[in-house]
């Protein structure tokens, strides 16, 4: 099975791309290439790649809490679409089951579309319940 190494997202100003990402994942990069121009982030294993080089790209990342996740980044991030509703998963195919599923959509400080989401317990949802213990 194949599994997911890097994703890269263009950068034009690392300094800014590190800010904007250290405040957002609570981290700081795990590494720096300057020149020529390489910033990385750990997501668990998966490397962040923001490169002046790389094609604009969207990129959807779990965050504990959609809402809270907006309202930190208000005023410096485009806020394209409020966090809403948009799937509640009755079994894991696509996500956990007995959750529904919210997101919403940012343009991060390099000007790339990034997708924030987030898995609430869906009310009375016994299986997610036993599946957050």
């Amino acid at each position: 099975m194949s599994r997911l190494v890097q994703v890269a997202l263009r950068a034009t100003d690392l300094d800014r791309a590190a800010a904007f990402y250290s405040e957002l994942l609570g981290a700081e990069p795990s590494g720096r290439f300057d020149p020529p121009g390489l910033l990385f982030f750990d997501l668990e294993g998966v490397r962040l790649l923001l490169d002046g080089n790389a094609p604009s790209s969207m990129l959807y990342l779990e965050v504990p809490d959609v809402r809270r996740a907006v309202d930190a980044l208000r005023g410096r991030a485009e806020i394209v679409s409020e966090p809403h509703a948009i799937f509640t998963h009755e079994d894991d195919a696509l996500g956990p089951a007995g959750t529904t599923e919210w997101q919403a959509f940012v343009t991060d400080s390099e000007d790339n579309l990034l997708g924030l989401v987030g898995f609430e317990r869906t009310a009375g949802s016994h299986r997610a319940e036993n599946a957050a213990k």
